[in-house]
Formats: structure tokens, C-alpha cells, sequence
């Protein structure tokens, strides 16, 4: 494991008694591995404790996707992370070259859409305490994945932790009364960044992601 640490709830400050305790990380397989007829497992999920672990260029290739959930890994506040190597600080220190302005807003966007249907999908069926609690939750990712990626693509850094918790809280309790009131914040989003350029560039700098993933191939290379 080459970075890992706790993200998710936790991480964004919404976490309250009982909630999960997720984990996210990165490991690198031995180099020989790759060149079999069978390739190796890229992504490891266990339950209690909820871990999930992707290989290096899985990694990589999800993270220049702007992938949302793999992006939290490398803007974790110090504190959150729990295993932390020499290559893991090397990741970090070249995450805005996983950026771009069309990946950001589509992956950022396209997640709080996929939310959105979400909790729509469980407005419609019959109502129950767990089933107003998941949709509470959809609508609070909804707004953070809106607030967080435009802040990504406007100023090129991530903040996890929220401001106002509380606010969050109380419009996933609006939301779960009437999944129609989550239309206006989407629509706000959409039109902010239509109207915005950002700070990113238009492509990612691949060169600086495979030089990274060579490193860690050179790493745990051992012929024979």
C-alpha cells in the first residue's frame, strides 16, 4: 500500500453517531505481474472496515477521469491519512496534473446528476424511516459533489471538508420531504459552470501520471 487513508463522511465533516468509517487507497502490485497471461486484481473491497483499494495504474486511470470518489486521496487533510510512503508523497505532490476543466465538470456533475436520479428513483417509493435516510444522503452528496467540483474546476484545488455541516443536513432533510427541491441547487451548478473558464487546463498531463506510474514499476520490479 502505497497511500491510504480515511475519506468519505469523515473527511467531509458530515460523519454523526453510527456512520461508516470508509477507506481509500492505492497499492502497487510486483512488476512481474503484469506481463502474465492473467493480469493482476487491480481493486480490492472489504466490508467491516469498509476499505477499498485500487491498484497503482488503476489508480491513474480513474484519477485522469477527475473520478470524484479516487480524487479524495490525494487532498486528504494530513491527519486522515493512515499510511503514507515516500511514493504515496509523490502522488500527492502531482495531483493537479490529473486535472482538466472538461473531466472535472463532467465527472463532477455527471456524479451529482447520478444522485439526483438517486433520490428521485426513492421518492417515488413507498416512505419509510431507512428509505428517507437514503435519500437525505443522496441529496447531501448531490451538493457537495457541486459545491466541491466547482470549486475544483474554478480555483484547481479540493477542499473535503465542508463548510456548515449543519446546512447540509438540513437540505437532505428538504430533499427527503420533496426530492424536487434539490432541482434548483443542480440547475444553479450547471449554469455556474457554463459561465465559468476555471484555472484547468484542457487536457491532463499524462507525461507526469506515467512518469509517476514508471517509478512505481521500477520500484517493485525484482526479475526472477
Amino acid at each position: 500500500v502505497l497511500l491510504s487513508g480515511v475519506v468519505g463522511s469523515t473527511a467531509y465533516g458530515l460523519a454523526r453517531e453510527g456512520s461508516d468509517v470508509d477507506r481509500l487507497g492505492v497499492f502497487a502490485v510486483p512488476t512481474e505481474e503484469l506481463h502474465g497471461l492473467r493480469g493482476p486484481r487491480e481493486s480490492y473491497v472489504t466490508t467491516a472496515p469498509d476499505r477499498t483499494l485500487h491498484e497503482a495504474g488503476k489508480w491513474c486511470r480513474l484519477a485522469l477521469g477527475c473520478n470524484p470518489t479516487v480524487m479524495e486521496l490525494v487532498w486528504l487533510p494530513d491527519e486522515l491519512y493512515e499510511v503514507r510512503t515516500g511514493l504515496g508523497d509523490e502522488l500527492i505532490g502531482i495531483r493537479g496534473a490529473f486535472l482538466s476543466a472538461r473531466r472535472v465538470r463532467d465527472a463532477y456533475l455527471g456524479y451529482a446528476e447520478q444522485q439526483f436520479r438517486k433520490l428521485r428513483g426513492r421518492g417515488d417509493v413507498a416512505r419509510g424511516a431507512g428509505n428517507r435516510a437514503r435519500v437525505a444522503k443522496h441529496a447531501r452528496h448531490l451538493r457537495r459533489l457541486c459545491e466541491q467540483g466547482f470549486e475544483l474546476y474554478r480555483t484547481g484545488r479540493l477542499t473535503l471538508r465542508v463548510e456548515d455541516p449543519e446546512s447540509y443536513h438540513r437540505f437532505g432533510e428538504r430533499v427527503a420531504d420533496d426530492p424536487e427541491a434539490a432541482v434548483p441547487l443542480l440547475s444553479d451548478f450547471e449554469a455556474a459552470f457554463a459561465r465559468t473558464s476555471g484555472v484547468l487546463p484542457q487536457a491532463p498531463d499524462e507525461a507526469a501520471a506515467e512518469a509517476w506510474l514508471r517509478r512505481v514499476r521500477r520500484c517493485f520490479y525484482a526479475p526472477g
